[in-house]
């Protein structure tokens, strides 16, 4: 990979401190630096000379710190002793050049600033485990970002993929990790650590490139679980061959609420009621229990079973399958979500 296009993919997380607390924080630290150079000169103001009148007080021990803290001073006063000397070499030359660091906002911005990123990109990409990659951050991934926190997830576990510099900007503000970047690619992927997330949700705008990326994250993260968002219902196996787990056709979806709400006005009402955290009810998937086992579904006391997965399978309530639970069997169920 080019140098340059390496360089560009820098994870990050918007910071929970305002801009104007992270200036405070910076100048409060010259500050404290400034207060602990003037304490040491006032304390050992003996150490020094004034080669002017011989008589150092306070307000030169002020001046001698500043000027020494912003340039090479000008030798009206002066160190004389060892221990004033070492304090100016080890302590006050460093944060002299701290200082311009700091006040030179170039220098910051491209410096400081790069450093800082790919430190914080490390720190980020070492807690990344079990973790929710979104690639695309368009309406569809949105909400599903916007669920995903409804439904208790730390945002810190959610890392966003997008190209549009004003998409990654969104997806910050709820706090999760971002990066501007081709999900296509595999150092993109690779950069999020893909092959360590539990789940991918793809949702890049166009078909041929969503299922690009499921290809390249199913070669990168063979056990993760990817759910794709396919617009045309002609590309559904394509995505399903490429690797996706699950594939949602927001198109037909829209077409069944719409058809429902013929039926009946509050048939949609429910039927979107189910698929939010933000309803009454809620469906709920999950694994059955050991003490499950071997009980006739009815006897659920969690919820409304609806479906029954075996071995990958959907069952539904006429199915003889349906009647009694297995270990490894997985179960739709309706449940409250107050």
């Amino acid at each position: 990979m080019p140098l340059e296009k390496r360089e560009s993919l820098t994870l990050r997380r918007r910071s929970s401190l305002r801009a104007s607390t992270q200036l405070a924080i910076r100048f409060g630290f010259l500050l404290a630096l400034v207060t602990l150079m003037v304490g040491f000169h006032w304390w050992e103001r003996e150490s020094l000379r004034d080669q002017i009148d011989g008589h150092v007080s306070f307000v030169d021990v002020i001046y001698f710190t500043m000027i020494s803290a912003t340039t090479t001073g000008y030798g009206d006063i002066v160190p004389i002793t060892d221990g004033a000397r070492l304090f100016d070499a080890l302590f006050v030359t460093p944060a002299r050049i701290f200082f311009i660091l700091i006040l030179a906002g170039t220098a910051y911005t491209f410096v400081l600033k790069r450093i800082w990123s790919r430190w914080v990109m490390r720190i980020i990409q070492s807690r990344l485990h079990d973790h929710i990659v979104l690639a695309g951050f368009g309406v569809s991934n949105k909400k599903a970002l916007e669920e995903l926190i409804a439904q208790g997830c730390d945002p810190q576990r959610i890392v966003v993929i997008d190209q549009d510099h004003d998409a990654i900007e969104r997806a910050s503000d709820y706090g999760a990790a971002v990066l501007r970047g081709d999900a296509t690619d595999d150092e993109t992927l690779r950069s999020v650590h893909v092959e360590r997330a539990s789940a991918v949700l793809i949702s890049a705008g166009r078909d041929d490139t969503s299922i690009l990326v499921v290809l390249t994250a199913r070669k990168l993260a063979p056990h993760a679980k990817i759910s794709v968002t396919i617009r045309h219902g002609g590309n559904e196996d394509t995505a399903q061959q490429a690797g996706a787990d699950t594939i949602i056709n927001p198109v037909n979806f829209a077409g069944l609420l719409l058809a429902s709400s013929l039926q009946g006005p509050h048939r949609a009402e429910y039927l979107i009621d189910l698929a939010t955290t933000e309803g009454r009810v809620m469906l709920r998937e999950r694994v059955v229990e050991p003490h499950e086992v071997g009980v006739p579904i009815s006897e659920i006391s969690t919820g409304q079973a609806v479906r029954l997965i075996r071995e990958g399978k959907p069952h539904g309530p006429r199915d003889p399958t349906f009647a009694v639970l297995q270990p490894g069997d997985r179960v739709l169920e309706i449940v409250d979500s107050i």
